[in-house]
């Protein structure tokens, strides 16, 4: 008989998996749903020391007290932090982890980083924050349940559930950080993704491939993926079809992301052309690659996808792909620069606008640049950092270039800062020429920002060109080393080189 420890998401508690575990029951398993410390009916527990200890110690007290082992632990969105912490602890004791519509929490993360409410987050982001509300977040207004994650596919009977049962959640669970020491690392797990809230298995599976480097433990054995088509609390929205997922899930079922062995992760993939040596030079977080030429010369900023994480090595500087573009620029007579950024989570886009701004600053002030013609050329989830120079194009900036880039917050991508929407700051680019290379075979999702990005470039009359690459995938310039990728890469090239001439 396999046992289920349930534990839900901010404001609920063990009540709203009733149907579920009834579900579960009927098929023969044990549901143990569990209300967290000040959540449900033990809202009346909730101190101002109640934290995320507090909840993984919940945790923990229920595996200890129950007499099943291979334990399969469910966290629904924020409540995978003490699912996980619990895991930690008990590692024997868990067959495996579900994460329902959650993140993906490293050790010494919080929770916050993905609240999806950006007041919320804000606000408990101040110092004194976490105190405000006698340390509770305040539930959601009726009609507001949206503002934490899709409801779509809930009846009015199961919102107005919500409304009825939900308690202020304690705020020092999210804003106190997870505790890890790996113990669990190697427990099989299962992603169940609500297609409704944006993430679905393609998604997963494009970025393993083409993606930042922390995705590929996503193709590790024991790992398998659902996908539900409803929104982010299936529990009230489809009961039955979560039970079966998690039965599904607790036999090892699911869908598998698997990658070659031969297949080398993105970071160090090989660019598609083979541009000559020429002599780099570091400093601080800025490389330069100097054209063999006298005299200031135009300059190529190349800046980074991501989010990446701060402990990735290589840094992106030093990734083929980028050393490979400004190897290129240097070439053509460019002075190509690379740049490390902190943009390390969905919440860092502030952070890593500040970076690039210096580093265009450092790169300017070089003699060796000329300052007054100066191009910036951005990839992939490095997208969004176009903004400001779009917003209020310095005279300086010859043109913008882009990347099969991330035009707008993709689904799902609440936590990141809202004035990041390049599809509105086209609005207010003036004359400033956009170059953007196209991938025929993008992530949906990706190029409906494209999309809109285009839509509202063409109602501002901003001038965009495009190199378009039919048969490419998301990072074509390392993933698909064909003739039309090569060209595509000349060309977008060449483009920014004549507006950096004129």
């Amino acid at each position: 008989m396999t046992t289920f420890v349930l534990v839900s998401g901010p404001f609920t508690g063990g009540w709203v998996w009733r149907e579920t575990a009834a579900r579960l029951g009927e098929a023969g398993a044990r549901a143990c749903p569990l209300s967290l410390t000040g959540l449900g009916e033990r809202r009346h527990l909730a101190r101002p020391g109640t934290g995320l200890e507090t909840h993984v110690e919940d945790v923990v007290q229920l595996i200890d007290h129950l007499d099943e082992a291979d334990l399969v632990l469910v966290g629904h969105d924020y409540a995978i932090h003490p699912v996980l912490g619990a895991a930690d602890r008990r590692p024997e004791r868990v067959g495996r982890i579900v994460y329902l519509d959650s993140g993906m929490p490293q050790d010494g993360d919080t929770a916050l980083a993905l609240v999806p409410d950006q007041e919320v987050r804000e606000r408990l982001s101040r110092p004194d924050g976490p105190a405000e509300h006698g340390g509770r977040v305040p539930v959601p207004e009726p009609g507001g349940w949206e503002r934490w994650g899709s409801t779509a596919g809930l009846s009015a009977r199961a919102l107005e559930r919500l409304d009825r049962y939900a308690a202020p959640q304690p705020s020092g669970t999210l804003v106190e950080p997870l505790r890890l020491t790996g113990a669990a690392a190697g427990t099989p797990v299962t992603g169940v993704f609500c297609t409704a809230s944006g993430t679905t298995i393609a998604m997963v599976e494009a970025f393993v491939r083409t993606g930042p480097p922390q995705f590929r433990a996503l193709a590790r054995p024991g790992v398998t993926f659902f996908e539900l088509p409803t929104g982010h609390w299936p529990m009230l929205s489809d009961p039955d079809g979560l039970a079966a997922v998690l039965l599904d899930a607790a036999a090892g079922k699911g869908h598998r992301v698997t990658v070659g062995e031969d297949e080398q992760p993105f970071s160090t993939r090989p660019f598609v052309l083979d541009p000559p040596e020429c002599p780099r030079e570091r400093t601080g977080a800025v490389d330069l690659f100097l054209p063999d030429a006298t005299g200031p010369r135009p300059a190529v900023v190349f800046v980074h996808g991501g989010p990446v994480p701060a402990d990735a090595r290589p840094t992106p500087r030093d990734w083929p792909l980028y050393t490979g573009h400004a190897r290129h620029a240097a070439a053509l007579g460019m002075v190509g620069a690379t740049v490390d950024h902190g943009l390390h989570a969905l919440t860092d886009y502030a952070r890593a606008a500040e970076d690039v701004a210096a580093a265009v600053a450092l790169v300017r002030a070089d003699p060796r640049v000329d300052a007054d013609r100066v191009a910036l050329w951005f990839f992939s989830g490095g997208g969004p950092l176009l903004t400001d120079w779009l917003a209020a194009p310095p005279p300086w900036l010859r043109c913008v270039a882009a990347s099969y880039p991330v035009l707008a917050p993709l689904p799902g991508w609440h936590t990141m800062d809202a004035r990041f929407r390049p599809a509105e700051a086209v609005r207010t680019a003036g004359e400033l020429p956009v170059v953007l290379t196209r991938a025929g075979l993008e992530q949906p999702t990706i190029a409906a920002t494209v999309a809109e990005f285009l839509t509202a470039a063409t109602a501002a009359g901003t001038r965009v060109e495009t190199v378009d690459v039919p048969a490419g995938r998301h990072g074509f310039d390392v993933a698909d080393h064909t003739e039309e990728s090569r060209a595509a890469v000349r060309a977008a090239h060449d483009t920014v080189l004549a507006h950096l001439s004129s």
